[in-house]
């Protein structure tokens, strides 16, 4: 399974080097077979060798260059990044980010090699229209992505459910998840306020490959306990 960690704008270099050695630490003593990323705030980048997974909450498709407040390639090297999160709903909804600026940044990377999760999600107005219009909305989204990527992730994100403590069903999750692995054969990550309490049901869902934590995950010691989760899981 993957189990992945997006510190969105939250923690310090500091402690974002001590999470990830807690959870370097933790993955050793548990031999850990789960794949493992954390996404730290931009400015808490830093060298990291392990097992976890570092990868970036966004990044411009460039080099380098004149583009204010946006990092490329030359900081993600020095940090030995090749994985990247593209497509988040806060990048969509809250940044104004279009799907064709997207598909520019999913290609660049792609390009690259790097590791892409592709986040997909719908917001509460649209969910509330019933399963056709939802999925047709969703579908615009897979627009211009190549689905056969083969470092590709998909993570879904209802955006109605992110940071409000709400989510679907997990009957809704296992229908919605089966009918997005007809659009790609990638693994397929759930994300949407998953909580430590909430987690080993969700990744004992039907088609569901991993898990995509927010809020959620901020605590380490309950980052690690979805691991633990997962781990479970899989050896039973």
């Amino acid at each position: 399974m993957i189990i992945a960690s997006n510190l969105k704008t939250n923690l310090t270099r500091e402690k974002t080097i001590s999470y990830m050695m807690d959870v370097e630490n933790f993955i050793d003593t548990i031999s850990c077979k789960q794949d493992i990323f954390v996404f730290p705030a931009q400015s808490s980048l830093n060298l990291h060798v392990g097992k976890v997974a570092q990868g970036v909450q966004n990044a411009y498709a460039t080099k380098n260059g004149a583009f204010t407040g946006e990092i490329g390639t030359e900081q993600l090297e020095e940090f030995k990044i090749k994985t990247i999160l593209i497509g988040h709903s806060e990048r969509r909804h809250i940044l104004g980010e279009t799907q064709k600026s997207i598909i520019e940044k999913f290609n660049f990377y792609k390009n690259l090699g790097f590791k892409i999760i592709y986040c997909v999600g719908e917001p509460l107005e649209v969910r509330e229209e019933g399963l056709d219009v939802m999925m047709k909305y969703l579908e615009l989204q897979y627009e211009g992505i190549d689905t056969k990527y083969k470092n590709l992730i998909i993570a879904y994100e209802p955006v109605w459910a992110i940071g409000t403590g709400l989510t679907p069903t997990l009957e809704d999750i296992s229908n919605i998840h089966l009918k997005l692995k007809e659009k790609s054969k990638a693994p397929l990550l759930y994300g949407g306020s998953v909580k430590v309490d909430t987690a080993k049901d969700i990744l004992a869902c039907a088609e569901v490959d991993g898990i995509l934590v927010g809020s959620g995950a901020l605590n380490v010691e309950n980052f690690c306990s979805m691991i633990k989760d997962a781990q479970k899981l899989e050896t039973n």
